[in-house]
């Protein structure tokens, strides 16, 4: 056997990491070692087909065991022979990759001091461990009790993140631990109920490690969160196993290792223990009161699925203490409901307001007075129509914040990469957006935290040079704004500077040399593909594909992206989105016969031009003097190949719309109204069409296209 091709990308990320913690690793200090030993545990596991990449980790990895059973520090040698192992295994594992051999790393791949019992103890460290199975489903006779473990552990896992980020900050909140404490326990009780083997046993570890820290015998630090946190994604990849086999009915067929994690987390109870029993513990703080029965007390009996109940569940999620008068909040107050079953109604929905807007359309047209009985019933219908409308789109809607967490932990663990000290904040984390919205805005928001974090905030001691706090700031924050939701990503770095991004896109071939921008225009490059002002290439930039994500991601969004920056003092990235995808506040437009909807957010306004405004240049067209500045003209008729009344500008109405920072006028007849339509798929066969986002129903009952100015512009 040897290593398949969908291992190398985990090899590579955990030999990248190995070499930033042999990096920032000093003889004589311990620092590093937690982490360096987990990651050695893990590429030995991944490279267990390859004997000749295996054996080298195998042996540094009992060293580094050895080193974590005295509690001693690194020491130079054992150090230095870390940093070649980093150092050897991408080269080699290139070769392996290529078919050739691996080499041999130094002279035997052994430790030194490892001696004749290095092979006997090899092997029997290679015997794989009872916790590393494949996730055994009974889906005949279990799937309900599992689709019902599936929903409570991604809460748990939610909540267990979350508390290790806020643990992270403040090692000694009581709250927090209490709270990570059950949701382990929980998972571990319900694993067990249903046969989860590798998800028990690592839950019961990790929760052996949090009842010292909950009983004082030992202090979270910023390496056993570290450890705690990974296993956590271990079990949420377990989970994910779990989630596969209920939508598809896919059994696991792969094991997710989790030996190497309940060995580091063994040891981390072991030696943090150990080292904390000679220190005087902090006073008590008040903790919040769990179950008369601990799990040692009690094991759930077989016949007992206590942890899969309504009441339990609950308990867990309640971080906090309840008083003696605090309301009991009923077991059933939220239900889990399945999204299609949620996107339906919202369809059903969309075509009761299409209805309801061809009824007044028909009272209309057959001259109905206001206080006829046809009139007043199409005007209460209007009422429950709209407030079912507003109902059904709550209904979608969920709070970005789960997003925010996952991004702390991002800038969490990148911080640490790259050695440099951050403080993550958040406001408006509770603010509401559609689904389709929280779960697509994910990607752009990792790219630009990790740009934020690579490129704009500075080393701890270029920010003490330049005068500032060593520790950064990013601040990532959700407001509503009219009708749109703003986003914003701030970092008090040393900020972009628009003569550099020039320099760089003319160097680059972005740009001509001698092309006048505007600063937003500058700033806007960044998006350009390709373009990048790193350097040199890193394992998290400098391709210049990230920002480019963005600005993708969030124009199918119909969204769009604003930078403000002064150098030295940091950036500010703010995101303009809608509240929903599902209903959009549109401009109806005529050209011809035909009606266009363009989305107000792209609109900037609307004007009748004067005829001395109009003129043409060449190698651009027809353009519009609005106000000093030649904004280019663009036909509507000529795009969609329709006859129109207006064929002179000034006949007609000129609809000035934004795109990336760029101004354009759309030549319409007329302006029809205002208002909000639901969005309709236009179908297989239509989908990707430049310049079109979809289609709506109008009152009158005909289609109208609701256009996308971006992709239309640029198809222009």
């Amino acid at each position: 056997m040897s290593i398949s091709s969908d291992q190398f990308a985990p090899i590579e990320e955990a030999l990248n990491r190995l070499a930033t913690e042999s990096m920032l690793a000093q003889a004589g200090r311990d620092d590093g070692l937690v982490p360096a030993y987990s990651l050695l545990g893990d590429l030995r596991e991944l490279c267990s087909v390859e004997p000749t990449l295996r054996e080298p980790v195998a042996a540094l990895h009992r060293e580094l065991e050895r080193l974590l059973d005295a509690a001693q520090p690194f020491d130079a040698a054992l150090l230095q022979r870390l940093r070649d192992l980093a150092e050897w295994m991408p080269g080699a594992l290139e070769r392996v990759r290529g078919g050739a051999p691996a080499g041999t790393f130094g002279t035997t791949g052994q430790a030194a001091g490892a001696g004749a019992e290095a092979p006997a103890t090899a092997a029997a460290a290679e015997k794989p461990a009872s916790s590393d199975v494949i996730l055994s489903l009974s889906l005949g006779e279990n799937r309900e009790l599992l689709g019902e473990f599936y929903g409570e552990a991604v809460d748990h896992l939610q909540q267990i993140e979350a508390a290790l980020l806020a643990l992270d900050q403040q090692p000694d909140d009581p709250e927090a631990l209490n709270s990570i404490f059950r949701s382990f326990h929980t998972i571990k009780g319900n694993a067990g109920f249903l046969g989860l083997v590798p998800m028990q046993l690592l839950a019961h570890e990790v929760e052996s490690l949090l009842d010292l820290a909950r009983n004082r015998k030992l202090r979270l630090t910023a390496a056993i969160i570290t450890e705690i946190l990974r296993s956590r994604d271990a079990l949420q990849a377990l989970t994910q196993q779990v989630a596969l086999a209920l939508e598809k009915g896919l059994l696991p067929d792969q094991i997710i290792p989790v030996s190497h994690l309940i060995r580091a987390v063994k040891l981390l109870a072991v030696e943090d223990a150990a080292a904390g029993a000679g220190i005087a513990a902090p006073a008590p703080a008040p903790v919040v009161p769990l179950t008369a029965e601990t799990p040692a007390q009690k094991a759930p009996a077989a016949h007992e699925p206590v942890a899969l109940t309504d009441e339990t569940a609950a308990a867990a999620v309640a971080p906090k203490t309840v008083t003696g008068n605090a309301p009991k909040v009923a077991a059933g107050a939220t239900v889990r409901v399945n999204t299609e079953k949620l996107d339906s109604l919202m369809d059903v929905v969309g075509e009761l307001v299409i209805v309801q807007s061809q009824l007044l359309e028909t009272a209309r047209q057959q001259g109905e007075n206001a206080g006829s009985p046809f009139q007043r019933n199409v005007a209460q219908l209007s009422r429950i129509t709209k407030e079912l409308q507003h109902t059904a789109m709550s209904l979608r809607m969920i709070p970005i914040k789960q997003t925010f967490q996952k991004m702390e932990r991002l800038a969490r663990d990148l911080a640490r990469d790259f050695g440099k000290k951050v403080h993550y904040a958040t406001s408006g984390d509770d603010t509401e957006l559609d689904r389709t919205v929280v779960e697509e805005i994910g990607d752009p928001l990792v790219h630009m935290v990790r740009n934020a974090l690579d490129h704009g905030l500075e080393r701890p001691e270029d920010r003490l040079a330049a005068g500032k706090p060593e520790t950064g700031t990013l601040h990532l924050k959700a407001y509503h704004q009219g009708s749109n939701i703003v986003i914003e990503l701030q970092d008090d770095g040393r900020g972009i500077d628009p003569d550099r991004i020039y320099r760089k896109a003319v160097e680059k071939g972005v740009i001509a040399a001698g092309a006048t921008l505007s600063r937003e225009e500058m700033f806007a490059l960044i998006f350009a593909p390709g373009f990048s002002t790193a350097e040199k290439v890193t394992a998290v930039s400098g391709r210049g594909v990230g920002m480019d994500v963005v600005k993708r991601n969030i124009e199918k969004l119909r969204g769009k992206i604003e930078i403000d920056s002064e150098v030295g003092r940091g950036s500010t990235f703010k995101i303009k989105l809608p509240l929903t995808m599902a209903i959009i506040d549109g401009l109806v437009v005529r050209v011809g016969e035909d009606r266009f909807i363009l989305p107000s957010t792209s609109v900037k306004m609307a004007l009748r031009p004067a005829r001395e405004n109009i003129s043409t240049v060449h190698g651009t067209g027809e353009v519009l003097d609005l106000r000093g500045r030649l904004v280019p003209i663009h036909r509507l008729h000529r795009r969609f190949g329709i006859p129109a009344q207006a064929l002179n500008p000034w006949d007609g109405i000129i609809v000035i719309v934004e795109n990336a920072g760029k101004l354009s006028a759309l030549l319409v007849d007329e302006m029809v109204s205002k208002q909000e339509v639901v969005i309709k798929n236009l179908g297989a066969l239509m989908q990707n069409l430049p310049g079109v986002a979809g289609g709506a129903i109008l009152g009158d009952g005909n289609i109208a296209l609701i256009l996308d100015p971006g992709t239309l512009l640029q198809a222009a």
